[in-house]
């Protein structure tokens, strides 16, 4: 499995007092068609924390449910990606923050069921969509969209370098 390391103050693994583990999905039709949400004027992934004591697997089928209302019901897929960000006195001064992200892709032509969607308070007030994009277009859609929302730099750039990783072999 590939990895992404971003740890720009140096910190120690014991130095880390809070872990967030979350998973994000690649889910691509056979139109070479991938999956994206969008919310407060950016793309994501598919995806979200993983709950206490819950495993990646059953977190990716879970999120993908209350996104999407896809079920997937997978059971043996395994993640081709892992990004670990640290942070430093975040989200207060004094708590060291490392983010696990697991990237998972997913070959699927189900179609989303918005009536069997789940979607938390902010995802509502951020007026959370999904949009398919045509992957032969992606990298310039998400060029686009951050030409016009400057506030979407962080998100994207996390989704450029794992398409650069997977080199957009995305079907």
């Amino acid at each position: 499995m590939k990895k992404i390391i971003e740890n720009l103050n140096n910190i120690k693994e014991e130095e880390v007092t809070e872990i967030v583990k979350r998973v994000k999905v690649l889910m691509i039709n056979s139109k070479n068609q991938i999956l994206l949400g969008y919310s407060y004027n950016y793309y994501q992934f598919p995806g979200g924390h993983v709950e206490k004591g819950e495993s990646l697997v059953k977190a990716v089928n879970r999120e993908i449910k209350e996104e999407t209302g896809i079920e997937l019901n997978q059971d043996n897929i395994n993640p081709f990606l892992v990004a670990y960000y640290y942070y430093k006195d975040y989200p207060e001064i004094g708590k060291n923050r490392k983010n696990e992200i697991y990237y998972y892709k997913i070959q699927t032509d189900q179609v989303p069921n918005l009536e069997k969607t789940n979607y938390t308070e902010s995802e509502i007030k951020g007026n959370y969509e999904l949009r398919y994009i045509d992957i032969l277009n992606l990298k310039k859609e998400l060029f686009d969209n951050l030409k016009k929302h400057e506030d979407a730099k962080g998100i994207t750039n996390e989704m450029l370098k794992v398409l650069d990783i997977c080199n957009y072999n995305l079907y």
